[in-house]
């Protein structure tokens, strides 16, 4: 395909090559994944497309994406999905531009960008699908400290640099009997235009706006921390900085053994997070897209017993129509499967929470009326 080659010329082998290497680390890590796939397989009724399409984009999700595209391919012969997990923003910017089939992204397209991706797709909309719900896990390296525990208000003022020292008497006092050191707080982020940036400080602004004083977004704006790029350097980075705190979805904390603190919702009670907690988070938001768009807001400040707060739903950003024929029964086969029962009950396996019922209708509809 002409898209096809474009990409693969910017991309080379990382493009092509991500998601068959990235796939075997997903086995090491995800144990029991392989078994998890071939039940997937077996049980669902795939209509299934030939070819090769490009995606690009959210990081949060490519674990997701490896399991639904093995078993995807398993059952497809001759169906080929070369997923680039480059982040966000490069993954709105490359549906925009016609290099990729569909994007993922952790935000739904924001007003400014809607013109220039409406105007991709020729004759139809982009549109926004929520796929993958998943909570934000606060991650952290601190030796002999478990089960960390911070409300929105101190965990504000860690990221705003405003708490600099483990022992400081705000983390003290959430966390009686602990034995916090007198070390300096080592806080990492994300350095490419990231939609989990942009969850996490939208978080931050709804749940403690005394204290963070930055506009959300998906460029890191406070001052202070080290940057890196993508969940992967984040994780990496994390395990190897004794004294430090970032915030990666919860594969990765899970497939990298990461030590994660529990957060305060809007009910007072500290959560541990999971894919349950935060699917109980994912119940209460809306729909605020038009149409056919499905975009979603998310309720930081939940009072919901049991809920975990920090969530991110992340989306396949699609046309609705105008994608050349073969890509677009491609796409509307492979959305198809994600956002069925079957693809959205594996989700949990690797760390993610399936879809509300409400939300996941919504979703099977649209997909179904793509063209």
């Amino acid at each position: 395909m002409k898209n096809g080659s474009r990409l693969a010329a910017l991309g080379g082998v990382v493009v092509a090559g991500a998601l068959a290497l990235s796939a075997c680390g997903s086995d090491d890590n995800n144990g029991g994944g392989d078994t998890t796939g071939a039940t997937s397989a077996a049980a669902a009724n795939i209509d299934c497309a030939k070819g090769a399409i490009n995606a690009a984009g959210s990081s949060a999700q490519k674990n997701a994406i490896e399991e639904w595209t093995k078993v995807y391919t398993s059952k497809c012969s001759g169906a080929n999905i070369n997923y680039n997990p480059s982040g966000s923003g490069a993954g709105v910017q490359a549906f925009t531009s016609g290099q990729v089939a569909f994007a993922g992204s952790d935000s739904a397209l924001k007003p400014e960008e809607h013109g220039p991706a409406d105007a991709r797709c020729k004759t139809g909309k982009a549109i926004d699908l929520p796929m993958v719900p998943g909570p934000i896990a606060v991650v952290y390296k601190l030796n002999g400290v478990d089960g960390l525990q911070l409300s929105p208000k101190t965990l504000a003022g860690i990221f705003a640099g405003k708490i600099t020292k483990w022992n400081d008497a705000a983390i003290a006092k959430e966390n009686s009997g602990a034995k916090l050191p007198s070390s300096e707080i080592k806080t990492l982020h994300r350095s490419d235009d990231s939609g989990t940036s942009d969850n996490f400080t939208k978080y931050l602004k709804a749940t403690a706006p005394d204290v963070w004083s930055f506009e959300p977004g998906k460029k890191w704006v406070a001052p202070g921390g080290q940057g890196l790029k993508g969940s992967d350097g984040i994780s990496t980075a994390l395990k190897q900085t004794e004294g430090s705190i970032s915030y990666v979805e919860l594969s990765f904390a899970s497939n990298n053994s990461l030590q994660t603190a529990k957060l305060q919702n809007g009910a007072g009670e500290y959560t541990e997070i999971s894919p349950e907690s935060a699917s109980k988070a994912v119940q209460g938001a809306q729909i605020v897209g038009t149409g056919n768009d499905l975009a979603l807001k998310l309720d930081y400040g939940t009072k919901v017993a049991g809920a975990y707060p920090l969530v991110l739903v992340t989306y396949e950003i699609a046309c609705e129509k105008g994608l050349p024929a073969e890509q677009a029964k491609f796409v509307k086969s492979f959305l198809t499967y994600i956002s069925s029962p079957e693809g959205q009950q594996s989700l949990t396996a690797q760390g993610y929470a399936p879809l509300p019922d409400n939300i996941a209708t919504k979703v099977r509809e649209t997909v179904k009326g793509l063209s």
